[in-house]
């Protein structure tokens, strides 16, 4: 394809794929924007704020491994917003290795990132190419507030909370309930250890007196992403939206899926949470309203002698996340990542970098940090 459209959004069509559009837009990128349906993609994508101001074109791609290659050829960096990523994955990442093309998308689940770490981790490094699932805000602010914790010398345990304030979208809504069948992982002394299936949290939440409801989330990328790092020997996650019945919803259907769902055969269970899923969300949802939609990124550290903490206040999850998107592939089409192969935003990229630009459009505040020593 056209070397001048150097990104491509792959699934535009859904609520994320359209966001990072729009910050592209805003940096300047040239961008193709991608999908199953060409009709649906340039739909969504005349509803961008300005984006008669963008260079940009819309191309419609079979999803097997032949098409992607052949689209992304050319391009430099692939923005990958289909999802559920272990269904649908594979090929994209195929096509980017082929091309040469750096890879991310938005995924929280803890299977496909272990699949793509152990199976593409390696040859994405040797070539010098960013393998990053999981660049979004549910995974990287939270991320960001963990590594400023660590700014301080011996702290080796995390304890992430990450909370919003909405609705899922339709894509989040499908990977939800896929993550349901997998395995989730806390980290403990460097080892995954295993959550049981029905755990959950009432967490309080910074800045306010109720408590909220909250569960592992499916494991996040979190104990994945830290646990090579020398400084780092626990990791436990708790996340969730603030509505309490959306998510006593969630805790229903775990139960609902391990009485009656799991002991049928594999495709059954994709059958019929599939099903589930879109009895729940099957529309796009309004655009966020800063008014509205915050997010909370807790980070508790601590160690045999010191203890930090550190909050970000944001809103607008889903803004958060195409910009992350946007600015991760604008930075490649600078400079090489800082650390090439199976890597998160924060190890490609920087922390305090990803903060700034965060801060800058105006979604999170400057972090509320206390250390004691």
């Amino acid at each position: 394809m056209n070397s001048k459209k150097p990104v491509i959004v792959y699934g535009a069509s859904g609520y994320t794929g359209r966001l990072v559009c729009e910050y592209l837009r805003e940096m300047n990128v040239p961008f193709i924007a991608a999908g199953r349906d060409g009709a649906r993609v340039q739909a969504v994508v005349d509803k961008v704020p300005g984006v008669e101001t963008a260079d940009y074109e819309v191309v419609e791609v079979a999803h097997d491994v032949a098409a992607l290659t052949a689209l992304f050829e050319g391009a430099r960096v692939v923005c990958n917003m289909v999802g559920p990523f272990i269904k649908f994955g594979p090929e994209v990442v195929q096509a980017c290795l082929a091309t040469g093309c750096h890879y991310m998308d938005t995924t929280g689940e803890q299977d496909w990132v272990l699949s793509a770490q152990e199976n593409w981790g390696a040859a994405f490094a040797a070539k010098g190419l960013l393998l990053s699932p999981g660049i979004a805000q549910m995974y990287t602010t939270g991320e960001i507030a963990a590594n400023i914790c660590l700014e301080s010398p011996g702290l080796d345990t995390l304890d992430i909370l990450v909370l919003w304030k909405g609705f899922p979208t339709y894509a989040s809504t499908q990977t939800i309930f896929t993550i349901l069948k997998a395995k989730w992982y806390y980290l403990e002394q460097n080892k995954f250890l295993e959550w049981p299936s029905n755990t959950t949290f009432e967490v309080a939440v910074p800045g306010q007196h109720a408590t909220a409801l909250a569960v592992p989330w499916g494991g996040t990328s979190h104990p994945i992403w830290f646990k090579n790092d020398p400084r780092v020997a626990n990791v436990k996650v708790q996340g969730g939206v603030t509505a309490r019945e959306v998510m006593q919803g969630v805790i229903a259907t775990q139960k609902m899926f391990d009485e009656q769902i799991k002991p049928l055969p594999i495709a059954e269970q994709e059958a019929q949470l599939t099903a589930i899923a879109n009895s729940i969300q099957a529309a796009m949802p309004p655009r966020e309203n800063p008014r509205i939609n915050t997010s909370i990124d807790s980070v508790m550290a601590s160690g045999p002698l010191g203890r930090a903490h550190c909050i970000i206040h944001g809103n607008c999850n889903y803004k958060q996340t195409g910009l992350l998107q946007a600015y991760s592939a604008y930075s490649l089409l600078q400079q090489a990542p800082r650390r090439a192969g199976f890597a998160s935003a924060c190890q490609a990229f920087g922390h305090r970098e990803l903060l700034g630009i965060l801060k800058s459009f105006g979604l999170v505040m400057e972090p509320i940090l206390s250390v004691h020593r």
